[in-house]
């Protein structure tokens, strides 16, 4: 196969939503689609059973929530598809904003009975700024739950975006008869007992067809007729181009859990979503088909295996081919590398790969050269951006628990903080040991991880701290700034990357501050430089 048609059969996407819509759920059956999983396993409750293939972290099977982003792989008619899989919690927030930066598309996934929550509205709202493709899926069809029309009137106005159903519910929850997909002309009728199995639609070309009332009853087919009328009255008809360009809003109907729905949403993804895209360096824009390889590192992971200590890279190829053993420049450190054992990934399955393509998710074992938003190219030097770092909202103390272990500790903190867990400040002051997070939640995981995975406890003290801003002096040599900083040298910190950050202790401290030093300036994001 050429290097066009390898990148034309790629599909590189990830699934969000809020916590609980059943996002984990889709993943695993999408794999099931693929062949790469024979059974899966059943999410339910928040309980999980069978641990789902995607919640590779052990916090994550306690909790039955992904508190990272999992990459995982297949094959599906002839296509290559490559699933991000992210955190839906608030407090994870900032890994999903990221790995939003490597994937060309993305599916919604909405529950039927709560509508669109707020975790939703918040990640769509990056998607749109960031103008990439966006499918729904209203799950747990199974359930009673809102009106169809009233969800897509919901969607449209919370989440801004301009729908057009392309497969349709006949009833709903106790009532649930399957679904008639648009699409494809299609009918599938709904039967509770098809969770591990996959089931093929009927064709169903003319909905007036006598027929239907004896398949699905004729009150049920009445009433079909009647809104499919209503959505080929009230709603656009599909344009490909105006998908692509975020413009229009595919929507499909289904039962994650019941294995429902997930065939048609997959058979018009492939055929519609796009193939890798070209991305924006400090230099120029990188195309895809360009022959040279580049790719940025968007997520690291430590301890993937807690055995042995790996810690792995994820780096999203935008161009070229990624070959073993060959040298690239890490354009950062500004000195070559190469790489014996690069990983492809289904979930706790990984595998050595000899090459891969633009749109492929690759895992390189790492000992602490990367960091994220790393380039690697064949020599060109360019930096790919817009990978952020937020400002944390949650600050503590972090003390060692355990004097015998402050190297372990040491280590651990600057593994964690490297994948952007979360972010960690020196105080100039007496030199402690700040930990500032997106979400209160991290704090647990920090402190389990550190726990099961390093060998090392650590405690929190509560530090009164409303943000964390960046310090930009513009002129380091002005009074204005020398004068900030004699001022101020208690809320003054470092962080990991020696950035001056200024850790304020009120809204009113921060406006009061831009005031009286208009020409240092505050940010709430850094950028991985």
């Amino acid at each position: 196969m050429t290097f066009l048609e390898e990148i034309q059969r790629r599909r590189t996407f990830g699934i969000i939503s809020h916590p609980d819509a059943g996002k984990t759920t889709l993943t695993e059956k999408l794999l099931l689609y693929g062949g790469a999983i024979q059974e899966a396993g059943a999410v339910k409750s928040n309980k999980i059973k069978k641990g789902a293939t995607s919640d590779f972290m052990e916090i994550e099977r306690q909790r039955g929530i992904s508190v990272a982003t999992s990459v995982l792989a297949f094959n599906y008619k002839d296509k290559k598809i490559n699933i991000l899989d992210t955190p839906g919690h608030k407090d994870f927030a900032e890994d999903t904003f990221r790995t939003l930066t490597a994937v060309d598309s993305v599916i919604v996934v909405i529950d039927v009975a709560k509508g669109v929550e707020k975790q939703t509205e918040k990640l769509v709202e990056v998607c749109r700024m960031r103008k990439i493709p966006i499918i729904v899926f209203i799950n747990k069809l199974d359930r009673e739950g809102k009106d169809a029309f009233d969800l897509l009137d919901e969607i449209e106005q919370k989440l801004g975006l301009k729908v057009i159903p392309l497969s349709f519910p006949i009833g709903m929850g106790y009532d649930f008869k399957g679904i008639y997909n648009i699409w494809d002309k299609k009918l599938n009728l709904f039967s509770g007992d098809v969770k591990q199995t996959i089931s093929e639609g009927i064709e169903f070309t003319d909905i007036n067809n006598p027929e239907l009332d004896e398949i699905i009853g004729k009150s049920h087919a009445d009433i079909l007729r009647e809104e499919l009328e209503l959505v080929e009255e009230v709603y656009p008809k599909f344009d490909k181009e105006a998908y692509l360009n975020a413009e229009l809003q595919p929507v499909f109907f289904g039962s994650a859990l019941n294995n429902f729905g997930v065939k048609e949403l997959l058979d018009c993804f492939i055929e519609i979503a796009p193939p890798p895209q070209p991305k924006m360096s400090d230099t120029r824009l990188v195309d895809s088909k360009e022959e040279k390889f580049t790719g940025f590192v968007f997520k690291i992971h430590a301890n993937m295996d807690p055995k042995h200590r790996d810690r792995l890279a994820f780096v999203k190829i935008v161009s070229g081919i990624f070959k073993r053993n060959t040298n690239y420049l890490h354009v950062k450190l500004g000195k070559k590398m190469k790489f014996s054992s690069p990983n492809a990934f289904f979930a706790e399955k990984k595998e050595i790969v000899d090459e891969s393509f633009p749109g492929d998710i690759v895992g390189l074992h790492d000992t602490g050269n990367f960091k994220i938003g790393d380039t690697l190219t064949e020599g060109e030097i360019l930096e790919f951006k817009g990978i952020p770092s937020f400002s944390p909202e949650h600050f503590r103390y972090v003390n060692n628990a355990d004097p015998m272990k402050a190297k372990q500790l040491a280590k651990g903190l600057d593994q964690l903080m490297d994948e952007g867990v979360a972010q960690l400040f020196t105080l100039d002051l007496n030199g402690r040991k700040v930990i500032g997070t997106v979400g209160a939640l991290q704090f647990e995981v920090i402190q389990y991880r550190l726990e099961h995975e390093y060998g090392a406890k650590c405690s929190y003290e509560n530090l009164n701290v409303h943000k964390a801003c960046w310090v930009d002096p513009q002129d380091e040599t002005n009074n204005e700034f020398k004068e900030f900083k004699r001022i101020k040298q208690r809320y003054l910190a470092k962080d990991k990357k020696g950035q001056m950050v200024f850790l304020s202790d009120s809204a009113f401290t921060m406006q009061m501050t831009q005031d009286k030093y208009p020409t240092v300036k505050l940010h709430f994001v850094s950028e991985y430089k």
